[in-house]
């Protein structure tokens, strides 16, 4: 396999805008003073000292509550089928606790020790051009094994499996003929990206294990965004909830969820999250750390907040850095409208799936399309910052946190709302003067979407849709590029509703929509990219439609995996 960590050595570091709180570790919250004290600071320090005293005793009986309830659930029949999921999520939390008090190093030493000897040194004697072989002649392995090594389901054919593989050889020798400097590209992180998007594909769709954790997290998430339907009950009545109002049920949901992850900031948890996938992605695909932190970030917070975690450096960030924070923006979907797409009926699976998918993906595109010209600053470390908020404004709790994030959630939920709202009313009347246009000329259904459908056509065709629905899907691929991606979903659901579409081809356009690649989100990215970073604004418009179209591509290669 080639080059899988470049930098294996390199520290990883992880701070965060909070003074207090950067990890899951107990805050320490100042109580406001009751009493005159001579010597305020030992008072404080006292404090300190008597939470630190009960701090192992209140983390060990929780450990041993998430044992015990790890047991019962494993031995129980009711609980026993879903011991996969259940063991991950006890032992998760139980090993969270153990390392706040035991270094790590008592497992990465043994690990490395057998590591270094017998993987690390042995494949960096090779020559990079092997290493290089060997990774291409992996890569094509899981490709050409996942698409013949299972049985066919669902009425697919391996001629829909050939033009599968087809499409992505065209996809990246597109990107490969269009790149700005090929002789630069960093092929170990191209080639390391793709076999990852297989691998998470793989694990996925065709292991047991796999589906069940995915399920597992898209069924806790669609659950966790519906409890928002107490406040939207509470609000309208249940009636009115049951017709599935887009500004009922979706926007609540919208609203709970954001001041949920606020919360969680302020706790600290989304930084710690964020910061282990991008250690993660750090190790296997040799990016700079503010490149890792923002694509691990993108499925979660968002486009423009992801790039809020390393404000400090946007205005040092090279022009490869900002491709891949553009494009991995534009392949992934935000946590904040994923109830919008649960709710109109896209499967939770699907859309927490293909996001995961397109991490690895928008890097390797990226950097197939941008390769780095430049040594970025934050080369080997990883920096999570929350950098939105000035101390004046940090809350004070997390309740505080809760209430300023239902703030603004209900501004996010309105912006969703207008530019819906707008954007279809926009579309219409393009669509009208086209139509009226089209008349002059013998066509009766002449619409942006048919136009820019025929252009999708090809595009489409190496997905391996069925043949006679390429121009349905390509439509609603047109439509999330010149709309948004909720105007497709819109459209995707009523052609389910009303049989018009077949189960392979709802796949794999569900799939392909999974992206915030539009002509709307151009402007936001450009925009918050360009405040936080203004010296690099020219940059960040020069690139941005070409990040646009790598992330749709990937989003695109994702549909055509699955």
């Amino acid at each position: 396999m080639a080059s899988i960590a470049e930098h294996g050595q390199s520290a990883v570091k992880r701070t965060t805008s909070q003074s207090s709180g950067s990890s899951l570790k107990e805050k320490d919250v100042s109580e406001p003073a009751v009493y005159l004290s001579k010597d305020p600071e030992s008072d404080e320090k006292s404090g300190e000292e008597s939470k630190s005293k009960y701090r192992p005793f209140i983390l060990g009986g929780l450990a041993l509550l998430i044992l015990g309830w790890w047991v019962s659930a494993t031995i129980l029949k009711a609980t026993r089928h879903r011991w996969i999921v259940q063991t991950l999520f006890a032992w998760f939390f139980i090993l969270l606790i153990v390392f706040q008090y035991v270094p790590t190093t008592i497992l990465t030493k043994p690990i490395e020790a057998v590591w270094v000897p017998l993987v690390e040194r042995p494949w960096y004697t090779l020559g990079y051009r092997i290493r290089l072989a060997i990774g291409w002649l992996c890569l094509l392995a899981i490709i050409f094994g996942s698409a013949f090594g299972f049985e066919l389901k669902d009425g697919a054919k391996y001629t829909d499996r050939v033009i599968s593989i087809a499409g992505i050889l065209i996809f990246q020798t597109c990107l490969w003929a269009s790149s700005k400097h090929r002789n630069h590209i960093p092929w170990p992180t191209v080639i390391v990206g793709l076999f990852l998007q297989q691998v998470i594909a793989l694990f996925v769709l065709k292991s047991g294990a796999g589906f069940s954790v995915f399920k597992w997290i898209a069924t806790l998430a669609s659950d966790f965004l519906g409890q928002s339907q107490a406040g939207a009950v509470f609000f309208f009545d249940q009636d009115t909830y049951d017709k599935h109002w887009f500004f009922v049920g979706t926007l609540a949901s919208i609203i709970f969820f954001i001041a949920f992850v606020e919360m969680m900031y302020y706790l600290g948890v989304m930084q710690w999250v964020i910061g282990k996938f991008a250690w993660l992605f750090l190790k296997l695909l040799n990016v700079s750390g503010a490149e890792a932190v923002v694509a691990a970030a993108s499925p979660w917070v968002g486009q423009g907040e992801s790039a809020c975690l390393v404000r400090p450096y946007v205005d040092l960030m090279t022009e490869s850095e900002l491709h891949v924070a553009m494009t991995s923006g534009f392949s992934t979907i935000a946590g904040s409208v994923l109830a919008a797409y649960i709710t109109l009926g896209i499967p939770a699976t699907t859309l927490v799936t293909s996001s995961v998918m397109s991490i690895p993906a928008s890097i390797s595109i990226s950097k197939l399309r941008s390769p780095e010209m430049d040594e970025p600053v934050t080369r080997g470390s990883i920096t999570v910052d929350r950098g939105t908020q000035k101390e004046k404004d940090a809350s004070v709790n997390a309740l505080h946190a809760f209430s300023k994030g239902a703030l603004f959630g209900l501004i996010v939920a309105g912006q969703i709302l207008t530019n819906v709202l707008t954007v279809l009313s926009l579309v219409a009347m393009i669509n009208g003067l086209l139509t009226w246009i089209g008349h002059g000329f013998g066509i009766h259904q002449l619409t942006l979407q048919l136009i820019i459908g025929y252009i999708f056509y090809p595009i489409t065709f190496f997905l391996a849709v069925p043949r006679s629905e390429i121009l349905t899907v390509s439509k609603l691929f047109a439509t999330k590029l010149v709309a948004n991606e909720f105007s497709a979903y819109l459209e995707l659901t009523e052609l389910q509703a009303a049989g018009g579409i077949s189960t392979r081809a709802f796949t794999i356009a569900s799939y392909g929509l999974c992206g915030f690649a539009n002509l709307g989100s151009l402007g936001i990215q450009i925009g918050v990219l360009s405040a936080l970073g203004p010296t690099r604004a020219k940059i960040i418009a020069r690139i941005a439609l070409s990040a646009m179209i790598c992330g749709f591509l990937s989003t695109l290669q994702t549909a055509g995996i699955v």
